[in-house]
């Protein structure tokens, strides 16, 4: 395969963020009484969204509505102060960019990440590159595995599914690229595992930023 262009997953994939969004977390259960969860537990729980990030990161029992709604709040605060405190390019990521950038491919990110935060994270740690879209979720957008904005990304910028290569760190990314038609790229420095991804359909798997280059024209 030899792609024309790039999506990228944001959390995982180009940029560790594990530490700032479980700490934000955890922040927001300790103010309420709740158990805290050692970081690296938040590898499983992030990926579908900061709601479903709330739920897991709740004790069973204790996932109402009400209750949810109130964390999901005091977690976007939380976040919202803490989120550059941390996070930063995996390493290579930059060469990686630097390399597509003088390549002149196409690049763009989707994120079940909130809209606003994907917007910030690109311009503040990944603004010496150029993005032609960067999308995360406002409401009524549909969430990865739905592959409604990758096709929408992709008649953006005027390249067929088949000639794009997807590129993430999960299930969620793996699934979005196969229904999309997409050829998808699993990340094995990010927070999930080589099983994971194999098992949601990624077409390949990649230790190092630099082996992207291999696929692309």
């Amino acid at each position: 395969m030899k792609g024309r262009a790039v999506i990228f997953d944001l959390d995982g994939t180009l940029l560790d963020t594990l530490q700032d969004i479980g700490e934000a977390m955890n922040t927001s259960l300790r103010e309420h009484g709740f158990p805290e969860h050692p970081l690296d537990a938040y590898r499983y729980f992030v990926g579908e969204g900061v709601e479903t990030l709330v739920r897991r990161a709740l004790p069973e029992g204790q996932r109402g509505e009400a209750l949810v709604a109130k964390l999901l709040e005091i977690m976007r605060e939380e976040y919202g102060r803490r989120w550059h405190d941390h996070s930063l390019p995996f390493p290579g990521v930059p060469e990686m960019l630097d390399r597509l950038e003088s390549r002149g491919l196409p690049k763009a990110v989707f994120s079940n990440k909130p809209h606003v935060f994907t917007v910030e994270m690109v311009e503040e740690m990944l603004g010496d590159w150029s993005f032609i879209a960067v999308r995360g979720i406002l409401p009524g957008t549909p969430r990865k595995p739905d592959p409604a904005v990758a096709l929408e990304i992709s008649r953006e910028i005027k390249i067929p599914p088949q000639d794009i290569l997807f590129v993430g760190d999960s299930d969620l990314d793996m699934l979005a690229a196969r229904a999309a038609g997409m050829f998808g790229i699993g990340v094995l420095w990010g927070f999930r595992d080589a099983a994971e991804l194999l098992g949601a359909g990624a077409r390949a798997l990649m230790a190092h930023p630099r082996e992207l280059l291999n696929f692309l024209i």
